[in-house]
């Protein structure tokens, strides 16, 4: 099973922004656990983090000829406004899941929609790198309905 990991803008700065919130855990970790979670799991991992609305947009678009099973996407501050990434996801045909580290309904009032939700299959939240874990757990769980 091959999974496309999207990270949006700021998660590079893991470990340096907002510890209170994000822990002082690095992008490097993450990337680290992204390895225990392809062993744990027996599904292949492509990560992918950039810092701007496009190039999201055209990974999502690349992932569509790449034969990805599932992609699991935190698009950042772009979750709470960007149509444009919405869109992109609604016109594949590979089911996402969204992710965030912290809990997005208990954070800042701007923070607490998500543009791209109703898109996605399901939403992780809240449980920081454990987060990806859940979505990888239900994707690898929910195989046959998600996979083709």
């Amino acid at each position: 099973m091959n999974i496309l990991i999207i990270n949006g803008p700021n998660l590079n700065l893991l470990g340096i922004r907002e510890v209170h919130f994000y822990k002082s855990l690095t992008y490097n970790d993450l990337l680290e656990f992204y390895k225990f979670l392809e062993n744990k799991f027996n599904v292949t991992i492509e990560a992918y983090q950039t810092n701007h609305e496009g190039s999201i947009i055209d990974k999502l678009h690349e992932a569509h000829f790449k034969q990805f099973d599932a992609i699991i996407i935190n698009p950042g501050a772009y979750t709470h406004y960007s149509y444009a990434i919405r869109d992109a996801i609604a016109a594949i045909s590979i089911p996402t899941f969204e992710v965030h580290l912290t809990d997005i309904t208990k954070r800042e009032n701007w923070r607490r929609v998500s543009v791209i939700s109703e898109v996605c299959v399901k939403t992780f939240m809240g449980n920081h790198f454990e987060s990806y874990e859940d979505a990888v757990k239900y994707i690898v769980e929910e195989r046959n309905q998600y996979a083709e």
